[in-house]
């Protein structure tokens, strides 16, 4: 059997990352006011759902008074996850567009080897009638 070689795959290591005090405040009050939800706090920040729960534990005004709270709501956390759809959208147009502008080149690169013409210069043909230069009447009576 041949020798086959492996690679051997780097360990991913998360880079440490810290969020302030105020931030996490602030997304908790987001929670609260149901304007986003845990799962969306997570996803966009890339924090683990026990995490937001122990902020949540943490900072909540609700936990201090005894309420217990349902999570669920949007905020900006909902827009950004809505701006990155946004923007996902219009990567993939912005490739279509370039692809049809590549399309487009080629094809007239085909024609310009066809028919042995530059197509990409712009022929200037012959002036129209009355777009020359005309004189001015200078017979002053």
């Amino acid at each position: 059997m041949p020798y086959q070689h492996k690679t051997v795959q780097q360990p991913h290591y998360r880079k440490t990352r810290y969020f302030s005090e105020d931030f996490k405040q602030r997304k908790v009050a987001e929670i609260e006011k149901r304007e986003t939800t845990v799962e969306q706090v997570g996803k966009t920040y890339e924090v683990s759902r026990t995490a937001v729960y122990k902020w949540i534990y943490k900072y909540s005004l609700m936990r201090k008074k005894g309420i217990k709270m349902v999570v669920e709501a949007k905020s900006d956390t909902t827009r950004i996850l809505a701006l990155q759809q946004r923007v996902a959208q219009l990567e993939q147009l912005l490739g279509k567009k370039q692809f049809e502008l590549d399309f487009m080149e080629k094809q007239m690169q085909i024609a310009s080897e066809q028919y042995g013409l530059d197509l990409k210069k712009k022929h200037s043909g012959k002036p129209s009638p009355g777009s020359g230069k005309t004189r001015k009447n200078t017979d002053t009576k």
